[in-house]
């Protein structure tokens, strides 16, 4: 079955050389029961580990079946394993957080992709543990843990099992009870290879080797070799593995059983997480509240407006011509604009003031705008309750308002405004409309003026002959350049401005551009705000990093184990990396909870706009998934880079 051919292995102590084999030639037949002895540093655990497949030896040769491994790589030997090989280690090497019967199911993880009580339980019964199955390992004595170590070996009937003192740290009765376990094994056809340093355990085998310096001394004949069983071929043996997305969910399973037996810690690098995500979903809430609000505060400025204000007009050296007569512009001004410039939908004359309104016994200060019908439509102020005036109101400078939401508030106290006379400055207007509630925009109200016809203001109101701008509407967003440079000229001749006083006679202001300048800023804030929260993320992400680090030296004989018994490196892999993922998804969706919490509360303690959308949600979870990917997998890669050998001997 096994044939080893000079084979030597030695180790690097220091400045000297250590010879652990030394030219070691042996062969075992199937279903032979070896027992391999010598004292301490004889090289007899470094013969069986590499009988085992564990180790590589440095030169020589090695056969299974006649089929060369001595120079396979990590993954084949691992492969080999699965179902040619079963262990029986000295310190048992059973999982404190499994029950017996997981750990005995354990190895048709890697051969089959999946966990098989029932299989686990049938071997359980074979060696007397009918009744503890369910149990962990600190619940069971020493035998009891060796005899669990016993079933693990037998559960893929391995054509070979390899025991490394297997009765070192029992008691007699123990004693006697594991060597009747692996007796019965050998008589079903199970090749048995035994390290051991007792001779009465020595002399139970079939047959006898002895070892010292590396070297065999001795090898002798005890008992005749059994009737060979026939037992399954190596190629039959190794074929079986787990694959596809039922072995990644054993591994998230396993990944979760592993995170819920470290619940502090877990909870500890989840905690970054849950911070980072939430702070990310938080600013982004609060720029796109702030970017909603804005742009519905905007949006009564209108869309693709040009403004036309006058300047003051100076003479020589900067003083004020005339006595400082400034540019007026009149009605007929903004019906010129409309008529001769292309491109113009409307031209809007507005005046502005203030005014003390009353009613009854109320009154209240206000602001005043005199405009004509459109400017509702172009400020989407159209009134939701009554009407807006009409053009032929404003020829006949009607006494009509529509007013804002706060002066009802102030002055009605709940009664219906329609059709109620208020006095403006001791002059009575009609109230026809509500304006649309707005809400206030710093330091001013939007829902605290009132609205009328632009010749009744000027001249009915305000006493003037002129109007304080007009708003030009502009068809399109590519015209507005067009239109803004016609606005400049016409204005210039029609006014007769010099070239030197050009400058300064009157301005034009571009909406449009004023709002995307707004937006923008809004933007970049919340941009930076973001990436700002996205540090507290990439903090989480290396704490999740640094306990992954720590759970792999925690677990590097588990993780030893584990290669022991079939595990590739991808396996070891993917299950650190999964618990990783696991806790940065847990930590995201927690993050995402906590950010709608502070959004909500704030919204109501405060009356900030905030606005999570899904968008967000999204970006965060994939964030958060992408952390635990990418710092998680460092430590997966050292974990799974980790010798087998160096990893169980590791303390």
């Amino acid at each position: 079955m096994l044939e080893l051919r000079n084979i030597n292995k030695s180790y690097r102590m220091g400045d000297s050389t250590v010879y652990a084999l030394r030219n070691v030639s042996v062969t075992i037949e199937s279903g032979d029961f070896v027992a391999i002895m010598g004292p301490s540093g004889s090289g007899k655990s470094t013969l069986m580990h590499i009988m085992g497949l564990l180790d590589v030896p440095e030169s020589g040769s090695y056969l299974v079946h006649g089929r060369e491994v001595a120079q396979l790589n990590e993954d084949d030997l691992a492969v080999l394993r699965r179902r040619v090989l079963g262990f029986i280690f000295q310190q048992f090497n059973l999982l404190p957080r499994m029950t017996a019967a997981q750990n005995v199911a354990l190895p048709l993880f890697y051969s089959e992709g999946k966990l098989q009580a029932e299989r686990a339980h049938d071997v359980l019964d074979a060696v007397g543990l009918g009744t503890r199955k369910e149990h962990r390992p600190n619940e069971l004595s020493g035998g009891q843990q060796q005899r669990v170590a016993i079933a693990r070996s037998m559960i893929n009937k391995p054509l070979m099992v390899l025991a490394d003192e297997p009765t070192g740290n029992l008691d007699s009765k123990s004693e006697k009870e594991i060597m009747a376990l692996l007796r019965e094994m050998n008589e079903r056809g199970i090749t048995v290879i035994m390290v051991t340093h007792e001779d009465e355990i020595g002399q139970q085998a079939r047959r006898l080797i002895r070892m010292r310096d590396g070297e065999i001394q001795s090898d002798e004949r005890l008992a005749p070799l059994p009737k060979p069983q026939n037992p399954p071929t190596l190629s039959e043996a190794a074929q079986k593995g787990g694959s596809g997305l039922s072995h990644i969910w054993q591994h998230f399973v396993q990944g979760t059983s592993t995170l819920a037996a470290n619940k502090v810690r877990t909870s500890l690098s989840m905690l970054g997480i849950m911070i980072g995500v939430a702070a990310v979903v938080a600013m982004l809430a609060l720029g796109k509240g702030a970017q909603s609000a804005i742009e519905r505060q905007l949006s009564s400025l209108g869309s693709n407006l040009l403004v036309l204000r006058s300047g003051a007009s100076r003479g020589p050296g900067g003083a004020r011509s005339e006595a400082g007569a400034v540019t007026r512009f009149t009605v007929e001004d903004a019906d010129v604009i409309e008529q001769r410039i292309p491109g113009v939908r409307e031209a809007v004359p507005n005046v502005n003031g203030r005014g003390q309104v009353t009613f009854g016994n109320k009154n209240w200060s206000t602001s005043l705008i005199g405009s004509t019908p459109s400017y509702a439509r172009m400020h989407s102020m159209v009134p939701d309750v009554g009407r807006m005036f009409t053009e032929e109101e404003n020829q006949k400078r009607a006494r009509v308002a529509v007013i804002g939401r706060t002066l009802v508030r102030e002055l009605f106290e709940g009664r219906n405004p329609i059709g109620e006379l208020i006095k403006i400055n001791k002059v009575n207007f009609q109230v026809i409309g509500l304006l649309p509630e707005k809400g206030a925009s710093g330091f001013r109200d939007q829902d605290d003026q009132i609205l009328m016809p632009v010749e009744t203001a000027m001249h009915r109101l305000l006493g003037k002959d002129y109007v304080d701008y007009i708003e030009i509407e502009v068809e399109s967003t590519e015209a507005m350049d067009s239109v803004e440079e016609r606005t400049e000229e016409l204005m210039t001749r029609r006014k007769r401005v010099p070239p030197t006083r050009q400058d300064e006679a009157f301005s034009i202001r571009n909406m449009a551009e004023i709002q995307n300048a707004l937006s923008e800023s809004t933007r970049i804030m919340t941009l930076l705000l973001s990436v700002i929260a996205s540090i507290s993320l990439l903090v989480g992400g290396i704490g999740i990093m640094n306990i992954m680090l720590v759970s792999v030296t925690e677990r590097t004989r588990e993780i030893g184990l584990r290669k022991a018994i079939g595990a590739r490196r991808a396996d070891i892999l993917w299950q650190f990396l999964i618990e990783s993922v696991v806790v940065s998804l847990v930590g995201g969706v927690s993050g995402i909870a906590l950010a709608v919490l502070i959004t909500t509360t704030l919204s109501a303690v405060s009356g900030w706009n905030t606005s999570i959308t899904a968008s967000s949600v999204t970006l965060a979870f994939v964030f958060s998934a992408s952390v635990g990917v990418i710092f998680g997998i460092y430590p997966a890669r050292k974990a799974a880079q980790l010798n087998p050998i160096d990893a169980l001997r590791y303390e």
